[in-house]
């Protein structure tokens, strides 16, 4: 059975991203959704007092807030459903602790919370999960919807390919739904040709995609996030499947100062794939 981890602190946002992996998963029987939630262990008072309101309260209340949001999505599939609260303290470590604990494939969490705050807050953990994660991570933009996954692009930098693309956990992607998958490269030298070193990286991935059929895109344009919003714009792409080996990737799609690029796929999630 596979395992998909939401992570939750039960803002629009996050409830958002519960909603589109309880469809993302709808059409695999054999998936588990685990919602999942961190709490701050509650510090004394100023005078060294216990607060009024436990830990245990604290679980109990947030227990409640889980299965009320479990009640919520399965308004919107009969998906297998289970949630957890626990406290903890830094919600990326609580995360990566879990998955290596529990044999979670993918982890589906919202890119902002509700608050300023939180947009600083939850954005850097899923950044930060985007980076360091130890299972696929699908970041689900503020205003994404699910829509069936028929167009896939995998970003590629074309650079060492056979030692730093997870061929194995990308497939676990693909396989859910089949997808038409688009190999794209942006790069500002490509030329009419390629050079051996490029086709030489195109034979590997059409060898280890080949049950995918790819399609193979090389771009020659300098804004690569320009590249990648025309490119889902003009091939409605569904997903966007990245290796990221610094988070700039991730981050530079989500960044304010890209609103404007934004507007072409701010509905896309992008999943990071650890290489």
């Amino acid at each position: 059975m596979k395992k998909f981890l939401v992570p939750t602190d039960f803002s629009d946002t996050a409830k958002n991203a519960a909603r589109y992996a309880v469809e993302f998963a709808a059409t695999d029987p054999d998936v588990l959704i685990i919602l999942y939630n961190v709490f701050d262990k509650i510090a004394a008072g100023s005078d060294g007092s216990l607060l009024t309101e436990t830990d245990d309260d604290r679980k109990k209340i947030l227990n409640q807030a889980l299965a009320q949001l479990e009640i919520e999505l399965h308004e919107i599939s009969s998906v297998r459903i289970q949630y957890v609260a626990e406290e903890g303290g830094s919600l990326v470590d609580n995360i990566e602790r879990y998955i290596r604990h529990n044999g979670i494939d993918i982890v589906i969490m919202g890119i902002t919370g509700a608050t300023k705050l939180e947009q600083i807050f939850i954005g850097s953990n899923a950044l930060n999960m985007a980076r360091e994660g130890v299972c696929p991570v699908i970041i689900v933009p503020p205003n994404a919807r699910f829509n069936k996954i028929k167009n896939v692009m995998l970003a590629s930098d074309f650079k060492d390919v056979k030692t730093t693309t997870p061929v194995a956990q990308i497939q676990l992607v693909l396989d859910i739904f089949k997808p038409n998958l688009h190999i794209v490269n942006v790069d500002s030298e490509h030329y009419v040709e390629l050079t051996e070193e490029f086709r030489t990286e195109k034979t590997w991935l059409e060898k280890r995609f080949a049950d995918y059929n790819p399609q193979f895109y090389f771009i020659r344009m300098f804004d690569f996030l320009d590249a990648i919003s025309s490119f889902v714009a003009d091939h409605q792409i569904d997903l966007i499947v990245t290796v990221p080996r610094k988070h700039s990737f991730v981050r530079g799609l989500y960044k304010t100062s890209h609103t404007k690029k934004l507007a072409y796929h701010s509905h896309v999630p992008v999943v990071a794939i650890h290489e």
